[in-house]
C-alpha cells in the first residue's frame, strides 16, 4: 500500500494501515522523509507520536508505488490532479485510489473522486471521511470513520484495512454525500471559527452547526448525495469536530479572522493546508449552478475574498427573510 502525501492525515493513515499491511509514505521534500525513515516519527506534523518501524518513507513517487495494491492520496485539493497525474505511469492497472482530501477542484469544480476517474479511468476511487483529528487518532483515543466507495467488495476489504481496536470504520456506497460533506464542512468551520473569534458563545456556533449542516446537505443532495450520509459520521460527526476542535485548521482561520487578522497574516504562519480556505469559492459557484442557497460559504467567501470584515458575517446572516426551518433543507 502507498500512502500519497505526508501531511498530519496522511501520516496517521499510514500508522493504521501499517498493522495490517505493507506500506509506504511519500513525503514531497526529501528531508521530510529521510527524517521519517530515521526518526520513525513525522517531525513537522506529529512530532509527538511514534510511528510503527514497518512503516517506509521515500520522497521518490515511482519507488513509493512499485507493487502498491492500494493507492492513499492525501494531498491538497489543489495539488491532487498535478500529484496524481504524476502517479499514473507508476500505478498499477485497476489498483483502488482513496481519496483523504477534503476540498473541492477549484478549476473544475470536481471531486477527487471525479479527478481520479478522468486520470486514472477504470481505477475504483473512494473517500476515506469523518471526524478525525490526526493527533487524537494517533494517541489512540476512539474514533471512527467511512470508507465510501461504490464497489461493495473493495470497501469491505479497506474497511478491514483501516480498521483498529481505536478506530472504527463503517461502509456507505455514497460517494458523492460523503466527498461533499467533507469539502463542505470546512467552510462551515471558517464561520464557526469567525463566530469564536468575535467573543460569540455556543448558542451562536449551535446555531451555525445546525444551519451549515442543512446548507451541506442541501446542496449534497441537489448533486445527488444520499439524505441519510449528512446524518452520519461523514456529515454531521465531522461538522461537529471541525467546528469545535481546536485542533481545526479551518475554524483557527474563522478565529483569526473574527479577530481582525488577515487571511495572508493567518495562513504565513500555518504549515498545513486549510482546505476550507480554497474550497469556498467552487462551493459557491457549484451551489450557482445548481441553484441552491449557501448563506454560509457565500459570507465566507465575502470576507476571505471580497474583504469584508468578520464582523459583519452574523448580522447579515440574522438579517435573512425569515422562513420555516424545513424550508432550509428541502429546499
Amino acid at each position: 500500500m502507498a500512502v500519497v502525501g505526508a501531511g498530519s492525515w496522511g501520516t496517521a493513515v499510514a500508522a493504521l494501515a501499517t498493522r495490517h499491511a505493507s506500506c509506504v509514505l511519500w513525503a514531497r521534500r526529501a528531508e521530510l522523509a529521510r527524517a521519517i525513515e530515521a526518526q520513525h516519527r513525522n517531525p513537522e506534523y506529529l512530532p509527538d507520536h511514534p510511528l510503527p518501524g514497518a512503516l517506509g518513507c521515500s520522497s521518490e513517487l515511482a519507488e513509493v508505488l512499485a507493487g502498491a495494491d492500494v493507492i492513499v492520496m492525501a494531498v491538497p485539493s489543489h495539488g491532487f490532479r498535478a500529484i496524481l497525474e504524476q502517479a499514473a505511469p507508476h500505478t498499477r492497472p485497476g489498483v483502488p485510489v482513496v481519496s483523504l482530501t477534503k476540498g473541492l477542484e477549484q478549476a473544475t469544480l470536481h471531486r477527487m473522486s471525479e479527478v481520479v476517474a478522468e486520470v486514472l479511468p477504470g481505477h475504483p476511487a473512494g473517500v476515506l471521511t469523518g471526524p478525525n483529528l490526526a493527533r487524537e487518532v494517533m494517541a489512540g483515543h476512539p474514533a471512527a470513520s467511512v470508507i465510501a466507495m461504490a464497489e461493495e467488495d473493495w470497501a469491505r476489504q479497506l474497511q478491514k484495512l483501516f480498521s483498529t481496536e481505536a478506530f472504527r470504520v463503517y461502509t456507505n456506497p455514497d460517494v458523492v454525500g460523503c466527498e461533499l460533506a467533507g469539502a463542505l464542512k470546512n467552510v462551515m468551520a471558517i464561520a464557526s471559527g469567525m463566530a469564536d473569534g468575535l467573543g460569540f458563545g455556543d448558542n451562536t456556533r449551535a446555531a451555525l452547526i445546525t444551519r451549515g449542516l442543512a446548507e451541506l446537505s442541501r446542496l449534497g443532495i441537489a448533486l445527488g448525495g444520499d439524505p441519510l450520509t449528512f446524518s452520519g459520521l461523514a456529515g454531521m460527526g465531522d461538522l461537529v469536530a471541525t467546528c469545535t476542535s481546536r485542533q481545526s485548521r479551518n475554524r483557527h482561520v474563522g478565529e483569526q479572522l473574527g479577530r481582525g487578522r488577515s487571511l495572508a497574516e493567518v495562513t504565513a504562519e500555518m504549515n498545513m493546508v486549510a482546505e476550507g480556505v480554497k474550497t469556498s469559492p467552487a462551493v459557491v459557484e457549484l451551489a450557482a449552478r445548481h441553484e441552491v442557497e449557501t448563506p454560509i460559504a457565500q459570507q465566507v467567501v465575502e470576507v476571505l475574498y471580497h474583504g469584508k470584515p468578520a464582523v459583519e458575517v452574523i448580522p447579515a446572516l440574522m438579517r435573512r427573510e425569515v422562513k420555516p426551518e424545513l424550508h432550509g433543507i428541502r429546499h
